[in-house]
């Protein structure tokens, strides 16, 4: 059942999905831009492409995702490129639960280790409320901005973080418009995430 679960997923997102790379800015954000601010609540939207190993045999797919952040909750959704919910996955200080349709509620500690157990690959959720927004931890668990920077970022839990184009909002402030992430896995080999963030909306 679980195979089938991750083939149906696979399939949904290969369909009529062309990778994000080639609607890509020529240009990166102006040097003059602030630094970017960290938001506690935030709502993204975007694409999302991932390739990784299965099997020993290399897989890819395509889909958007919907991110929602307040300073105690994210949810993530996961849409295939006909806006289908393959998966919703919410994270609060009680734990983590991930839901996809037709299938029974997974629950766990872990928002990363739950990702994976679904999909056969790592989604670094708990992370990424940091990244997307140009932020990272260091080995002291402390904040930092990445301030435009395209140089690669290795995070302490193992991931190689870089931020290769940025973007101003109106306020001339620095967001990412690309981040791309790249670890080494027993369970998915060497795996490479590409998100590109189209919506951009700071809550009060």
């Amino acid at each position: 059942m679980q195979q089938c679960v991750r083939a149906c997923l696979l399939a949904l997102l290969l369909a009529g999905c062309a990778s994000p790379s080639g609607t890509l800015p020529s240009s990166t954000a102006s040097a003059t831009a602030a630094a970017p601010r960290y938001h506690a609540a935030i709502e993204l939207g975007g694409r999302l492409s991932v390739r990784y190993q299965r099997n020993g045999q290399d897989e890819a797919m395509h889909g958007s995702f919907a991110w929602s952040q307040s300073a105690t909750r994210t949810l993530v959704t996961l849409l295939s490129p006909l806006g289908q919910t393959l998966a919703t996955i919410e994270l609060t200080p009680q734990g983590a639960t991930l839901t996809q349709p037709g299938q029974p509620v997974r629950r766990a500690t872990d928002a990363d280790a739950l990702a994976a157990d679904a999909f056969g690959w790592p989604l670094p959720v708990a992370n990424l409320r940091n990244w997307l927004q140009g932020h990272a931890l260091d080995a002291h668990g402390q904040r930092f901005a990445a301030a435009g920077s395209t140089h690669p970022i290795r995070t302490p839990d193992g991931w190689q973080l870089q931020f290769p184009l940025w973007q101003s909002s109106d306020s001339a402030t620095e967001h990412p418009k690309r981040i791309d992430l790249a670890r080494n896995t027993t369970q998915a080999g060497a795996i490479e995430i590409r998100i590109v963030i189209d919506d951009w909306q700071p809550q009060p």
